[in-house]
């Protein structure tokens, strides 16, 4: 700012933004936007000036700015508020922003900023009060703050004679410095000493002594006054130091005694106590200074420039003290500032009685009395910069709480109360009355109790609330200072009664109070809580008295209390008078169910001199919108009855009129305006009424009108529309009149037209207009009503949105149009259904259906001759007939037909002179009946050879010479000229052509040529003439003889029939010749026809040239000696059969071969000979022994071979067998294996192998592991994937077969291995299988050593590696969750219990079986995890649809019904011996719900007289009565109320009643915790009844708290009036008693035994039951059971069947010897090697190799685990995660080969086809597996071999694409076709190195495991069944035991001695009375905590 100009007004300049300078404290800164102009300049202005006036500060405006003064603009606020002469000073402030505009609304031509000045929070640096002073119930502590310093300031000035002066300063002028609060009063003030002490933290002043000074030296405690006002509360030392440091960072402490020359001044502050920690000096410490007063030297920052002034003004003060604080926060200055009413008010509320003395504010008081309370004066003043100072007096303040609620109390009730000796408590109690409509109750703004009158909710009304809402009633005072976080709800004698009392219910909620109570009762030491004044208040020693007129009076509080609520509530209450009561109800339109019920309904009220009753119009106030209405009834809260005040109501509307709104309204009777006239009310409701709509107006814009009944043809058009809608007044309209409580409503028209069928009515067109606004309801033209009948148009007003047709029960404005449609002129036809077949030359009709435009049927109206045209046929017909049906008669067609099934034409038909003229249909003429027959062969005379026969080609034809055929066609030939010839028949129905034809013609002893004639005729047809043929019969000239010849040179040797001839072996016989003769001996020429049936036998193929030549096929000798082969040669024709066989016999040939043959076996071990001698044979070339060898023959035999050792060869010769011998072989060593050995004999040599085995074992060889340096993965629990096979191999690596050596495993102590470790011994083979072992130990790396020796050395074997995984799959531990919270009440349910089973991997095991999951649960607390045998088991629930896996729940369990600690436990069965426990729940049941009041044991039944004595009187000398819930449990124990006494008779017209002692009819007992005990209830002396009769004492509780009362209990009791009468019926009553308990007991025996046997024989029923079940289901497996010895049978039969199974297991299969992925994780499934099975193994082959390459690849369900592997492994695992496989590819499961079509073979293939993915089997995850097989295979064949996979390749390719074929011998056919070589064709099994499916267990196992689990469950019903029947047959033999018959005779007995006792006494027969005596006893009785039958199933 600029500096001041001291010569006259500063001038005014401008400079930009950051301009600056200096200026004095009267310059403001002002910030200005010039917008007059949309081109001005758009940054803003900053002007320094001091003007005091507008026309001052406007001339500096337009100087500075260079505007005219003559301009035209205003200057306004950023609120747009113009600044004025007025408002200048108050607005134009420093840093204020103003707008330079036109005018005041001016639209802002661009944007401004304006500069705001705000504070940040942050933490108070200083906490020493912050942890005290702490917000609560809404408020904000800092006035509580305050509130500590006025304390010391009342304290300081109690012993002052004047006024006693207080003051706050609130100094925020920043010219003064910074913030600060200033406290000073006019106290005695401090010493040196005394301030030293008030610095020392908690140093009270009852403690400060010794070395320190007190400031309240010689204290003593001040006398009693009123209210306890005595300024003693100044406490503990700690108040002060904590308020001014909550309240800023420093203070400043300034103080001078009366008696003083010097001012003494103490400064702390937060920086010097950093500052001294910093420097390490002692923080507590400091100084004080002493000065002469008015002296500030040495105040010297600018920050405190404001202590200048307040030095200064102690030179007028005798005695004071100032606490100046420094470092305000900024938050409580906002808080100060912005609420400086909120905090000034607060503080008159804590101060109100120290203010206004021990009455209060009274403000319509007449005079204030004086007293010592008028002399105090708290002022606050708050000065800031720039603005007048605040002021205020707090005794001026007249809306603080204490004031509202003494100035609003109509009457006051004040009592007094002693607590433990000196304690006392004044408390007053104000009632404020309800006046007409609202209480009077005030609203306390940090405490809203209700819902303000204004506020408008139309739908939901809630009854109100209490006055004082949920507020306490007593507010608490501590020596009359208020303790504003302590508040006292109630006592117990000025609390709402349970029962309805003297006054109503809603008076106690009209009452407020104040507690004053002496420093005997202890405060916190911020005095914001009272330690323990309620606690005491409300101890049942307390004792309240009420104060009248000063003066205590001892009488009952709660009864005075009482009297006084109802004389306020009759005096001061002005209510609402609800009459004509009509019943209580149930409001279901409350979405409060606890508001529901009961409501009291009325018909009239009276309010305020009126009387409103039901029917009456009214309008209401108040609401959004105004309602008009009719009264329907008035509703009250509450079971009331009659007449009735209330404070409010509520009143049922319905809306008027109700013709247009149709509503009902439910509000407070509040909001009905009393004011209102009848008049207005109904002209409302008349001028409501006319504004509806009335009736609609149609026109027709384009002329097509509809009149009424018209009749139109089809499809003529109608419309288009035009619509208006009109009132009453003929006023068109388009929407609902608006209504004032809810927007109008739009009205739409609808147009329907609608179909009158037979069927019903059809809605064939429906639109919905609206208006347009400009122009009216509109429908356009309807052109597509063509369907012939009867229609109604109808159009409608409806309701936008709803389309309701009515509105407030009232239909809306309709129009109907009825009208007619018929069909039109035929505009073209169709032909109708023909009667086929159609033949030539026979007539047949075309009928013809005639339509109109739509397709409807019309008629023929002109003469239209029609016209038949068809390509290649002649038509015409005779004539049309024409009418409703139209047929064109006698078509006849003739012409020339493809063959005897017709032939197919268009016939056209034309129509002239329609539309559509012409329609062509198709038909198929077949030829006409049979006219002539044809026969061919054409000539007349025909040759036949005698024994042939011959044929003849038919055809029968119509008149146009097409062949035709018909039924019954049947063709005859006769022949004529011979005896016994044949007659031919053929059938031509079928085709109208046959050939005819017949057994042969044959004539005996033919020499010549003969003549026949045949006669061929149709003997059906008569009409068609016969043909005659003539037949020349020639002799025959067939084979008749066969001759075989062996030609050797120029000689033919004849072979006779059957001959043997001998040959040389192996040699071939040549120049065989034949010759074939006819009957005459004449040799015939053999032509190729007759060669072809020449056979024989030795050869299948024949050159067929050679046999024309008359030469056989070379015979071939057999090449060993022992064959013989057998000759045949035939031939067969039609009419002969000739055959001719010889015997070859084969001789030895020349030697040719050497033969060996080893004579036993063929093993040796390196080093040894071989045991076995061989034999060494001359054979032929053929393998036939030379007979004819010598002895010498040796010499020329010698044997080699690789590694022989010849040393001990020899070699002899055998005579006998024409053999030699070898002995003697043995090899040098080397590697085992088989040895080939060279036999050679002169030219000739032959090779024998024998096997020659390793030696002795030097070390173990593991099996199938080849991959032992990495670790092998297995997870913990889990077997190895394979066995563990190890094989003893000698020194050069052999296996050495050596059997019975020993091997055992060495592990570490925590490896545990399955089967545990044993010594395993080697088989014949060398070799031991340790077995599938299962690896248990901690995660991480172990190892496996074998060990093993032989002939005592130990043996080389290898070390195994192991890398420990956690298993996912076993599980580790249960989670259980369930409601913690939950109160477990006796026999409710439990909350529902949720399991999850966790894995070693802490994952959530899913695929988990339910019935594995239990709930145990048992009385008490077992120590440890042992659960006790007496435990109640539950089942899981059932998981609901699809949601949740892996959770099981355990739904609507019982809570036990007895009170006690159970526990609770949830078990998995892992298997049938280990189970998984979770920890112990414990859980209390509580009791349920009070249902009954009982004795703790039933009393004798009393028998009483009404003489003096006082034990002849006594019903009831102790009885201690229970509330118990259903289950028998105490309960109530929170319940507090009374018992109520009470005689009655069991005679309804008995109206003598005995009373009580006293003449009372009843007596009340106190009821508290549960029970009440019932002490000495006495019968009044000669107190009235009726002799020996029986009545009963009623003991009803009163409860109040209890929603649902309580029956009572009753007690029976006889009553006399003789004394002696009544000693001998006591005694009476006192057997009677006995034996009603003997006859419970009895009873009580019987009905167990009854219930046991039926509950056994109910569960002999079901054994028996489940028994024969099992036995037909084993029956179906065909297992029959024997009548005797059963369990035996069984035994031995599951003994038989297991080891049928372990056979089964036991038998070796093919597995997969690739090692499996670990699957440590549920998202592994594994290699895709192990994911499936085949049974065959030639498809396990083929497969197998067909997917090498994908075996090893490892299948995930995710991409994330197959990534984790991947990692693992370096990327050297291939591997497949299913959720990146695009599954819309795969193929169908379900789908057919390819070779069948629709369900059939499209052609019959060979060698069995089959899909590859239909032989695979998944052991699991099949759904997985089947997308994983479906990618990789996709539609791969199995077929058996190569030539069936080309036939099939070659078939399915014609119809469609062929996958890739593999056989069952290995060979593959790619997709492509292509095969052959070494990449399509699969090696042997061997090499497959184990990646090979696995075969699946056999089919046999699968059945024998159900036949075992059958037999199983059979076993266990038998057991059960022989059990329960035994035990039935025990149970059944003890009820008949002459002890139990004597019981029951003893029953008997006592029955009826009860019965007599009870006729003497003259009471009601037991029976009933007897079990209501029982009852209790018998729910006593069971005290375990076994659930009841229906918990246990």
């Amino acid at each position: 700012m600029a500096a001041v100009n001291y010569s006259g007004a500063p001038e005014p300049r401008l400079s930009g933004p950051q301009g600056g300078g200096s200026s004095s404290s009267s310059d403001r800164t002002v910030f200005l936007f010039d917008r007059r102009l949309e081109q001005g300049d758009p940054k803003e202005k900053v002007l320094r000036c001091g003007e005091e006036t507008y026309r001052g500060f406007r001339s500096a405006v337009c100087q500075a700015l260079c505007i005219s003064s003559e301009d035209n603009f205003v200057i306004t606020t950023t609120n747009r508020k113009e600044i004025t002469d007025d408002n200048f000073s108050e607005i134009v402030q420093d840093g204020v922003t103003l707008y330079l505009l036109q005018s005041v609304d001016q639209t802002l031509l661009s944007a401004t900023k304006e500069r705001i000045d705000f504070l940040p929070h942050y933490d108070t640096l200083i906490k020493s009060g912050m942890y005290e002073y702490y917000a609560s119930e809404g408020q904000n502590p800092l006035p509580f703050a305050f509130a500590e310093l006025i304390d010391n300031s009342l304290s300081a000035t109690s012993r002052n004679i004047g006024i006693r002066s207080m003051q706050i300063k609130l100094l925020f002028d920043d010219s003064q410095g910074k913030p600060a609060v200033a406290v000073i009063d006019n106290g005695r003030g401090m010493t040196s000493k005394q301030l030293n002490n008030w610095a020392v933290y908690r140093l009270s002043k009852f403690t400060r002594q010794g070395d320190f000074e007190s400031d309240h030296s010689g204290y003593v405690r001040p006398p009693p006054v009123p209210r306890s006002l005595n300024s003693d509360i100044s406490y503990f030392g700690v108040g002060g130091k904590q308020a001014v440091f909550f309240i800023g960072q420093s203070a400043r402490m300034i103080s001078k005694p009366a008696d003083s020359h010097d001012v003494h001044e103490l400064f702390l502050s937060k920086e010097d106590f950093e500052k001294k920690e910093k420097n390490k000096e002692a923080i507590y410490s400091g100084y004080i200074r002493n000065r002469k007063p008015s002296d500030s030297a040495h105040i010297t920052s600018d920050d405190e420039r404001f202590l200048h002034n307040l030095i200064m003004e102690e030179r007028d003060r005798k005695s004071f003290t100032t606490v100046v604080i420094t470092g305000v926060q900024p938050a409580h200055m906002q808080y100060l500032k912005n609420c400086f009413h909120l905090w000034t008010r607060q503080l008159a509320h804590i101060y109100h009685y120290y203010i206004h003395g021990p009455k209060g504010n009274e403000t319509d008081a007449k005079m204030k009395e004086a007293g010592p309370f008028n002399n105090i004066d708290i002022e606050i003043l708050m000065f800031e910069k720039g603005k007048v100072p605040k002021m205020v007096n707090l005794r001026e303040i007249k809306d603080d709480m204490q004031t509202l609620y003494i100035n609003s109390a109509a009457d006051s009730f004040e009592f007094k109360s002693h607590v433990e000796g000196e304690g006392i408590v004044e408390g007053i109690i104000r009632y404020h009355p309800f006046l007409y409509d609202k209480e009077t109750y005030p609203d306390d703004p940090c405490f809203p109790s209700r819902v303000k009158d204004d506020d408008n909710d139309d739908d939901c009304f809630l009854v109100e609330k209490g006055a004082r809402g949920k507020r306490p009633i007593f507010e608490c005072f501590w020596n009359g200072r208020l303790i504003p976080y302590t508040t006292v709800e109630d006592f117990d004698w000025c609390a709402p009664p349970k029962k309805r009392g003297l006054a109503p219910i809603e008076c106690y909620n009209r009452i407020s109070g104040a507690l004053f109570t002496n420093d005997k009762f202890q405060v916190s030491t911020n005095k914001l809580t009272f330690m323990d004044l309620e606690l005491k208040l409300k101890d049942k020693n307390t004792l309240f008295t009420r104060v009248f007129n000063g003066q205590e009076q001892r009488m009952k509080i709660d009864r005075e209390f009482a009297l006084w609520l109802k004389d306020c509530h009759e005096k001061y209450d002005k209510q609402i008078k609800f009459t004509l009561f009509k019943g209580i109800i149930a409001r279901t339109d409350l979405t409060s169910k606890r508001m529901q019920s009961p409501w009291a309904t009325y018909s009239a009220i009276e309010w305020d001199g009126k009387t409103y009753r039901t029917g009456q119009l009214v309008k209401t106030i108040k609401t959004v919108p105004l309602f008009y209405g009719s009264i329907l009834k008035f509703f009250l809260y509450g079971d009331h009855d009659g007449d009735v005040y209330a404070t409010g109501g509520e009143v049922q509307l319905a809306l008027e009129p109700q013709a247009l709104y149709d509503e009902i309204k439910i509000i407070p009777i509040s909001k009905l305006d009393r004011a209102v006239s009848d008049r207005a009310v109904k002209k409302y409701i008349e001028d409501e009424m006319a504004r509806l709509p009335d009736r609609l107006s149609v026109t027709w814009p384009e002329a097509d009108e509809l009149l009424p009944d018209e009749t139109k043809l089809a499809g003529t058009p109608i419309g288009a529309l035009r619509i208006e809608i009109l009132n009453k007044k003929g006023e068109a309209m388009q929407k609902l009149p608006g209504t004032s409580h809810g927007g109008s409503k739009k009205l739409l028209v609808e147009l329907k037209v609608i179909l009158h069928s037979p069927t019903g009515n059809k809605e064939i067109i429906s639109h919905i207009s609206q208006h347009g606004g400009k122009w009216p309801y509109w429908f356009k033209k309807m052109e597509n009503i063509h369907k012939l009948g009867s229609y109604t148009l109808k159009l409608q007003v409806v309701l936008n949105e709803s389309n309701a047709d009515t509105y407030a029960g009232r239909p809306l404005p309709s129009k109907i149009f009825k009208f007619n449609i018929i069909e039109g002129k035929p505009e073209k036809f169709s032909v109708g259904l023909l009667d086929p077949p159609f033949r030539v030359g026979v007539p047949f009709n075309i009928p013809l259906d005639l339509q109109d435009e739509f397709g409807h049927p019309t008629q023929l109206a002109t003469d239209v001759k029609p016209i038949l045209e068809a390509s290649g046929l002649t038509l015409q017909y005779e004539e049309i007939s024409k009418g409703t049906t139209c047929i064109i008669k006698g078509v006849t067609a003739k012409g020339h037909v493809n063959n005897y099934l017709g032939k197919n034409f268009n016939l056209k038909v034309i129509l002239p002179g329609l539309k559509e003229d012409a329609q062509i249909l198709k038909i198929r003429l077949q030829p006409g009946p049979p006219r002539q027959l044809k026969v061919k062969p054409d000539s007349e005379i025909l040759k036949i050879e005698n024994g042939t026969s011959f044929p003849f080609q038919v055809e029968v034809l119509d008149e146009s010479g097409n062949i035709t055929a018909q039924p019954k066609l049947m063709v005859h030939c006769k022949f004529l000229g011979a005896p016994n010839l044949p007659v031919y028949t053929v059938d031509c129905s079928n085709a109208g052509t046959n050939i005819l034809t017949g057994p042969v013609v044959h004539v005996q002893n033919i020499k010549k040529d003969q003549m026949l004639k045949a006669r061929i005729e149709i003997p059906s047809c008569k009409d068609v003439p016969p043909v005659e043929k003539t037949i020349k019969l020639l002799p025959s000239s067939h084979v008749a003889r066969l001759q075989i010849f062996s030609v050797e040179g120029q000689k033919a040797i004849q072979i006779k029939h059957q001959d043997e001839i001998n040959w040389i072996a192996g040699d071939v016989m040549h120049n065989l010749i034949f010759q074939m003769y006819d009957e005459g001996e004449r040799e015939i020429i053999i032509t190729p026809a007759l060669a072809e049936k020449i056979k024989v036998n030795w050869t299948p193929r024949i050159n067929r040239e050679h046999l024309i030549q008359g030469l056989l096929p070379d015979v071939k000798v057999p090449t060993s000696v022992k064959d013989v082969r057998y000759c045949l040669i035939t031939f067969h024709d039609d009419h002969v059969s000739l055959e001719s066989s010889f015997t070859v016999r084969p001789l030895p040939d020349e030697p040719k071969h050497i033969k060996c043959k080893l004579k036993g076996p063929n093993t040796l071990q390196m080093g040894e000979e071989l045991q076995s001698e061989i034999d060494v044979m001359v054979t032929d070339q053929y393998g036939n022994q030379i007979q004819t060898l010598a002895a010498s023959c040796v010499n020329s035999l010698g044997v080699s071979g690789i590694g022989l050792d010849k040393s001990n060869l020899k070699t002899t010769w055998q005579e006998s067998t024409q053999t030699m011998t070898v002995k003697g072989i043995r090899f040098n060593p080397g590697p085992p294996g088989c040895k080939e050995l060279c036999f050679a004999w002169r030219e000739f040599s032959d090779f024998l192998r024998v096997n020659l085995t390793s030696g002795p074992p030097v070390k173990l060889h593991l099996m199938d592991w080849p991959e032992l340096e990495e670790p092998i993965a297995v997870i913990n629990g889990r077997e190895l994937q394979k066995p563990l096979i190890v094989q003893l191999c000698d020194q050069w690596e052999n296996p050495s077969p050596e059997a019975n050596v020993k091997i055992s495993l060495i592990k570490a102590s925590n490896l545990k291995i399955i089967p545990s470790s044993q010594q395993h011994k080697t088989d014949e083979n060398g070799r031991a299988n340790l077995g599938v072992i299962s690896i248990h130990a901690p995660r991480g790396e172990h190892t496996l050593q074998l060990k093993a020796s032989y002939n005592r050395t130990t043996l080389d074997c290898p070390i195994i590696k192991l890398n420990v995984l956690p298993d996912p799959e076993k599980p580790v531990c249960l989670n259980v969750k369930y409601d913690r919270n939950a109160s477990f009440a006796a026999g409710s349910n439990f909350p529902d219990f949720m399991i999850s089973v966790i894995s070693e991997d802490n994952n959530i095991i899913k695929n988990i079986n339910p019935g594995r999951v239990s709930m145990k649960m048992w009385e008490g607390q077992s120590s440890g995890s042992r659960v006790p045998t007496n435990v109640t088991t539950f089942g899981c629930s059932k998981v609901k649809d699809g949601k949740d896996e892996g959770f099981f729940y355990f739904r609507d369990k019982m809570v036990p019904e007895r009170v006690g600690t159970y526990s609770i436990q949830f078990a998995l069965a892992i298997d049938k011996t280990n189970i998984l426990s979770s920890e112990q729940v414990i859980i209390e049941v509580v009791p349920n719900d009070p249902v009954k009041l009982l004795p703790d044991s039933v009393p004798a039944t009393p028998a009483v007289s009404n003489v003096r004595t006082v034990a002849s009187r006594t019903l009831v000398k102790d009885l201690c009565l229970h509330i118990k819930d259903e289950y028998n449990n105490h309960t109530g124990n929170d319940l507090v109320g009374k018992i109520i006494a009470a005689i009655k008779s069991s005679n309804e017209e008995d109206t003598e009643i005995p009373l009580f002692q006293g003449k009372v009819k009843t007596i009340e007992f106190p009821f508290n915790r549960g029970s009440a005990e019932i002490v000495n209830l006495v019968l009044a002396e000669n107190s009235p009844g009726r002799d020996s009769t029986e009545y009963i004492v009623e003991f009803e509780p009163d409860l109040p708290a209890l929603a649902k009362p309580l029956e009572p209990y009753r007690l029976s009791f006889m009553f006399y009036n003789d004394f002696k009468k009544q000693q001998r019926m006591a005694t009476l009553t006192r057997e009677r008693d006995e034996l009603s308990k003997s006859i419970s007991v009895y009873r009580s025996m019987f009905d167990t035994n009854e219930q046991l046997v039926t509950e056994i024989k109910y569960q002999a029923q079901e054994a028996e039951t489940k028994e024969s079940h099992l036995k037909n289901e084993l029956k179906k497996h065909q297992i029959d059971i024997p009548q005797t010895n059963i369990l035996q049978y069984v035994d031995s039969l599951l003994k038989q069947k297991i080891l049928e199974q372990e056979g089964v297991m036991k038998h070796p299969r093919r597995a997969c010897t690739l090692s499996n992925y670990p699957k440590d994780n549920q998202d592994i499934l594994g290699k895709i090697a192990h994911l499936a099975q085949i049974e065959d193994d030639k498809a396990a082959k083929v497969i197998s190799w067909h997917m090498a390459s994908d075996m090893d690849c490892v299948v995930t369900l995710t991409t994330a685990a197959a990534r984790r592997i991947f990692d693992e492994t370096q990327g050297r695992q291939q591997v497949l995660p299913l959720d990146s496989v695009y599954k819309k590819t795969l193929p169908d499961w379900n789908r057919n080969l390819p070779h069948l079509r629709n369900g059939r073979n499209h052609f019959r293939p060979i060698g069995n086809p089959v899909f590859a993915r239909d032989l695979l089997t998944f052991p699991e995850n099949i759904e997985h597996c089947q997308i994983v097989f479906g990618m990789l295979l996709g539609d791969t064949i199995i077929i058996d071999n190569l030539d069936a996979a080309n036939h099939y390749r070659k078939e399915v390719v014609k119809i469609t694409h062929c996958p890739t074929l593999l056989t069952r011998e290995g060979d593959r056919i790619r997709s492509n076709g292509k095969f052959g070589g070494l990449q399509n064709k699969a090696p042997p099994m061997d090499k497959l190195r184990g990646m090979v499916f696995g075969a699946p267990i056999p089919k046999l196992y699968n059945i024998l495991s159900g036949q075992i689990d059958l037999l199983q469950q059979y076993r266990a019903a038998m057991v059960k069944l022989l059990t329960v029947n035994k035990d039935l047959h025990l149970q059944l033999q003890s009820l008949n035991t002459p002890e139990m018959q004597k019981k029951k005779q003893e029953l008997a007995e006592q029955e009826k001695n009860l019965k007599l006792i009870e006729q003497k006494l003259g009471m009601t027969p037991s029976g009933k009375c007897t079990e209501s005596l029982l009852r209790p006893e018998a729910l006593d009785m069971s005290d375990n905590p076994t659930p009841p039958k229906r918990m246990r199933r």
